[in-house]
């Protein structure tokens, strides 16, 4: 990757790259021994402005100061993080830049969830007193009810009993058996006229507590019920939930009252709007997510709901965060664990400044520190730029002092092992998801998958790692949301088996991070037409959970010892 960015960065330079290099970043030879020659010649008021010969700086005109081999530049960075570009150069590599703003940070979260019923106005009627079902009026599966409306006639000689006594007392005892028949299922309206009935009607009606639709009838005309017995189960559809799961990462940004806007492939092209309503505040420890509730109105169109009970559908949160410093996403290079921008500092220099961020939106990402409102920062042409400081780097590097080692004495840097621990907590984040069979979760956890290898590959050169294994690795790194668990289990072996044949032979060398190694001897009959053995990465000392087979047999495989 290096390679092909230097060679591009030569091309897209070649107007004046060539002069740059050989005549700014490599002293002349001495003269005659003892002679010192000046490295470069430096600004003191704007030291990113150099030249290989005396004169004065293009900006505020002052002297240019030498700078002899061994001495550090007057801004105390050197050449490796500053790169100064002609204005011809500029135009070819076409640099843009833009103002660090304070703004809203906006951020779209797409979301999968499934549509359900109001659990609220959700009920199931059950028989008060043991009795008999005469005549059922809610005598099919989906029959629309209105609240009051008698599903069923129902007869009981206890009930019978203490209607006739109701109508002949007066008085406490006319009220203590009233309340008697609210025990025995009779709304206060049937009690109220019950003077009324018919005294040779033998049967009550059992009346609907709520307007719905019987999703359940457990009873048949004539059938002989026990106290307790469920009749039917009666489910209100006019308001539906909107369920799904939010991860930790979008906790930040999630609210009681945001707008979701929900669709489903049961109504393409159609928008429902609901309110957020809940947010559970027990985490899962397994998935580290929570449950999100969306409340949606559900009218009738055409005699009938448009949103049916337990549909999939897809949510879109617009979230918006108060106003702060932000920049574009393009400006920033993520090189590992750290974050760096180019500031354009005038005179066609731009220094390299890391930079801490915060949460990340749609189009802006939000800075912490490194930066304040005001600074330009490129957001075109800025990969040319790294790649014309890291040529920067190598001349500086062999003008003063040799290059550092990646490796020494078999221990890895401290850069090395923070990147094999990143791409170890995405690895294992992707297996720990399938071992639940949560899709969403794995789609949510192979998000970083690509930055995270990109960034272990480029930390791995020099080492005992085969070209064959690094572009393998490379090639399997792609995740952009798998459909099913099918698709997702395939893509996650092939990216696992390149990990493990990557790592393995690293994990001898000193400061290698923790991890486990499994392997499943019967990976073929989860993911048919691939090897028979397949790997993958635990973190955490945690027991094996294989997400070849989920669930279905989380148990199955050996750990591969160092």
């Amino acid at each position: 990757m290096k390679l092909f960015l230097t060679i591009l960065i030569t091309a897209a330079l070649a107007v004046g790259g060539t002069w740059f290099v050989v005549t700014r970043l490599i002293p002349a030879p001495a003269n005659s021994v003892g002679e010192r020659k000046p490295l470069f010649y430096q600004s003191p008021m704007h030291p990113w402005i150099k030249s290989d010969k005396p004169g004065r700086c293009t900006i505020c005109g002052m002297e240019l100061v030498p700078i002899y081999p061994g001495e550090k530049s007057l801004d105390g960075m050197g050449a490796d993080n500053v790169v100064t570009l002609t204005q011809n150069q500029i135009q070819v590599v076409n640099v843009q830049t833009i103002e660090a703003k304070i703004q809203p940070l906006t951020r779209t979260l797409q979301v999968a969830g499934m549509i359900d019923d109001d659990a609220t106005r959700h009920r199931i009627i059950s028989a008060y007193i043991d009795g008999r079902v005469d005549k059922l009026y809610a005598n099919h599966h989906g029959i629309e009810v209105v609240a009051g409306e008698p599903l069923a006639l129902f007869y009981s000689p206890s009930l019978l009993q203490a209607e006739r006594e109701y109508r002949q007392l007066d008085g406490e005892l006319k009220r203590n058996t009233g309340l008697r028949l609210q025990q025995m299922g009779l709304t206060p309206e049937q009690i109220t006229a019950l003077p009324t009935k018919d005294s040779g009607e033998l049967t009550s009606q059992i009346l609907a507590p709520l307007t719905g639709t019987v999703v359940e009838h457990y009873v048949y005309e004539g059938q002989y019920v026990k106290t307790g017995e469920k009749l039917f189960e009666i489910a209100d559809f006019s308001t539906m939930w909107f369920q799904f799961l939010a991860y930790e990462q979008d906790m930040p940004w999630l609210n009681i009252g945001q707008t979701v806007s929900i669709s489903t492939p049961s109504l393409p092209g159609k928008i429902f709007e609901g309110k957020i309503t809940f947010i559970d505040p027990n985490f899962d420890e397994a998935t580290r997510s929570t449950k999100i509730r969306v409340e949606l109105p559900n009218p009738k169109v055409d005699g009938r709901r448009e949103l049916l009970h337990r549909l999939y559908a897809d949510g879109a949160v617009k979230m918006d965060a108060p106003s702060t410093l932000t920049i574009p996403r393009s400006a920033l290079i993520q090189t590992g664990p750290q974050a760096v921008v180019y500031t354009d500092q005038g005179g066609g220099a731009y220094v390299q400044t890391q930079v801490k961020t915060g949460r990340h939106g749609d189009t802006l990402v939000e800075i912490l520190s490194g930066l304040k409102a005001g600074d330009k920062v490129v957001i075109n042409g800025n990969l040319l730029i790294d790649g014309q400081a890291e040529l920067n780097r190598s001349f500086v590097s062999s003008a003063s002092a040799p290059m550092p080692v990646a490796l020494k004495d078999g221990t890895l840097t401290e850069f090395q092992q923070q990147i094999i621990r990143d791409f170890i907590q995405t690895a294992d984040a992707m297996a720990a998801a399938l071992a639940t069979d949560n899709l969403a979760a794995f789609n949510k956890a192979g998000e970083p998958a690509m930055m995270k290898t990109s960034a272990l590959t480029e930390a791995l050169a020099g080492l005992s790692v085969t070209k064959e294994k690094i572009d393998a690795l490379d090639n399997a790194r792609h995740f952009h949301g798998s459909e099913n668990l099918k698709t997702a289990r395939a893509a996650f072996l092939k990216f696992s088996m390149a990990a493990t044949d990557v790592l393995l032979p690293l994990r001898s060398l000193k400061g290698f991070p923790a991890l486990q190694i499994w392997q499943c001897p019967m990976v073929a009959n989860a993911v048919p037409g691939t090897v028979k053995k397949g790997r993958w990465i635990q973190s955490g000392g945690r027991p094996i959970q294989n997400p070849f087979f989920g669930t279905e047999m989380q148990d199955c495989g050996d750990e591969i010892k160092p």
